[in-house]
């Protein structure tokens, strides 16, 4: 399935990074939802990207691909509130993935225990 122009998946996702990042350096916790958690900190930030998480697996353990469309959304903005809050961003993230592609899963999570 392919998405419209203005609906490409990565296009969309950088601008809401865009937007968080505009919204942190604004600090204005007042004016969106978006600051007033980037105010409350890292955990606060930790914690809700948790939440989301499990929403997420419970609507797949459900088999409801609705909620799991809806929940994917709520977790990857999350996500990005989260990275924003650690001054991170999806190309540190993409640099990891890069740095492990190509490396079995089995060999990676084996060289993280050395």
């Amino acid at each position: 399935m392919s998405a419209a122009p203005d609906q490409d998946a990565l296009a969309v996702i950088r601008r809401l990074e865009a937007v968080i990042a505009a919204r942190k350096a604004e600090g204005d916790a007042g004016a969106s939802h978006t600051a007033r958690l980037l105010a409350k900190g890292r955990s606060k930030c930790a914690q809700k990207l948790g939440e989301e998480a499990v929403e997420t697996a419970i609507a797949a353990a459900e088999g409801d691909r609705a909620a799991v469309t809806s929940e994917s959304a709520d977790l990857l903005f999350h996500l990005l509130v989260l990275l924003a809050s650690m001054d991170l961003s999806l190309d540190d993230v993409a640099a990891e993935l890069a740095r492990r592609e190509g490396v079995s899963g089995l060999a990676e999570k084996a060289a993280r225990r050395e």
